[in-house]
């Protein structure tokens, strides 16, 4: 796992958007997919040495652009390099809608352009589940209003168990989601200031007994979390941190 991108929507302390590869060991059953592909997640990629070419499929929290906004770049990426395999996008109900318009927004025609390979998309509901590129989505729901109902979601993929709370205000649906998991990649967008909609590194130990995932790595800090980030009491992501599973 790369976390390629772990920043806010604003850069906070020099970090790109929410940009994680997630590899499986082994011979995978398919390739490489995204948890969220915020605008800045190309040059994230590049960073790494992460081909944005073998990217079998982009799991979307929700429709924010730092999140979100990211696709139409990879999508006419693999346009000009030459892609012919499919790529899937897996989000909320409204994401197929959305990438279009966001296509159009930025490179008018570009969402009917002809292409080697297809762009699938498959809308995730919360309370239910999916079978995409190999990798089995559960979808939980979010408290963060984004145009379309906001996900936290849980992926099993090389035989572990990844949540990840996209933008969350606390909500149960984050430890029902964790449970278990190898690893809840979790929002600490403040220390304890009061966000709405979003999660506090005060939530996350207020609610530390019903967190059961054996690990928790902190993502989305604003820069007043960053200067807390000492005195956390889960590891913390920065750009290019690469974890083993």
């Amino acid at each position: 796992m790369t976390f390629a991108g772990s920043g806010d929507a604003f850069g906070s302390g020099g970090r790109l958007q929410a940009c994680i590869h997630l590899r499986p060991a082994g011979p995978p059953a398919a390739g490489p997919v995204l948890l969220d592909c915020g605008a800045t997640s190309l040059p994230a990629l590049r960073r790494c040495g992460l081909d944005p070419g073998g990217i079998s499929a982009v799991f979307v929290s929700h429709l924010h652009g730092d999140h979100f906004g990211g696709l139409p770049f990879l999508i006419l990426d693999g346009q000009f390099a030459g892609r012919a395999s499919p790529l899937v996008v897996a989000g909320p109900a409204g994401t197929g809608q959305r990438l279009t318009e966001a296509m159009e927004c930025m490179f008018p025609g570009s969402s009917r352009a002809r292409r080697r390979f297809a762009v699938e998309v498959t809308e995730l509901r919360p309370g239910g589940s999916a079978v995409v590129a190999g990798v089995r989505a559960r979808a939980f729901p979010a408290s963060h209003p984004s145009g379309a109902p906001a996900l936290i979601l849980r992926l099993a993929l090389g035989g572990r168990v990844i949540a990840y709370t996209g933008d969350t205000a606390w909500t149960p649906a984050v430890a029902e989601a964790a449970a278990g998991a190898d690893l809840l990649i979790a929002e600490a967008y403040y220390w304890d200031k009061a966000v709405p909609y979003h999660l506090r590194h005060a939530d996350l130990a207020a609610h530390r007994d019903e967190l059961t995932a054996r690990r928790t790595v902190l993502t989305h800090m604003s820069a007043d979390m960053l200067g807390h980030r000492e005195r956390a009491r889960h590891e913390t992501a920065h750009d290019g941190l690469v974890l083993q599973l």
